[in-house]
């Protein structure tokens, strides 16, 4: 019985790990104001090595549609600059000399359009990742030495589990949706 409290502990605690890593994933989809999270996914190399941006710079968004860098060291400018365009993020970086300025253009329409497909196929991964953790629970709780009423009572709670965390998935993708075609 123990065993089968613990399945179910981890299952949910799988299934946490999947909202938090769509809420991550979703940061990164931009809505047309700045955010300093778009520009999470750039590294830079910082003396040889890969560096997320925000470990060698300040981010900051002095407007909505403004992102300003200021690297702690001046030298860096040229390298996050690359880094920057490198990421294929659709960012024209502008240099001068003190620190990045990234204007953020207003979306069209039809870019916002694209970015809810994007957000939508995050979210199918999520649910995947909820439901395969459903089946992986499902199995472990068949094979373990318990009556088959206590089998089928936790195959119960994994299910509430899995429709709770689904709907949570949900309410997340609409006010992402709505956030990305607001203008």
């Amino acid at each position: 019985m123990e065993e089968l409290d613990f399945i179910i502990e981890a299952s949910i605690e799988q299934m946490d790990n999947s909202i938090k890593f769509l809420e991550k994933e979703l940061l990164n989809i931009r809505a047309g104001k700045a955010n300093p999270n778009m520009l999470s996914s750039v590294k830079v190399d910082y003396y040889g090595s890969l560096t997320p941006l925000n470990q060698i710079a300040n981010v900051n968004t002095p407007d909505s549609q403004t992102l300003s860098i200021q690297p702690w060291e001046k030298d860096k400018l040229e390298d996050i600059e690359k880094a920057i365009l490198v990421s294929n993020l659709g960012f024209n970086p502008m240099n001068n000399g003190e620190s990045i300025i990234i204007s953020i253009p207003p979306l069209t329409e039809e870019r916002r359009r694209e970015l809810v497909k994007v957000a939508k196929s995050e979210v199918e991964n999520a649910k995947v990742s909820i439901r395969n953790t459903r089946k992986d629970a499902n199995n472990e709780i068949r094979n373990s030495d318990v009556s088959d009423d206590m089998k089928s009572n936790y195959e119960i709670d994994i299910q509430e589990a899995t429709d709770k965390y689904i709907s949570r998935i949900d309410v997340i993708f609409s006010t992402k949706e709505k956030e990305i075609l607001s203008v």
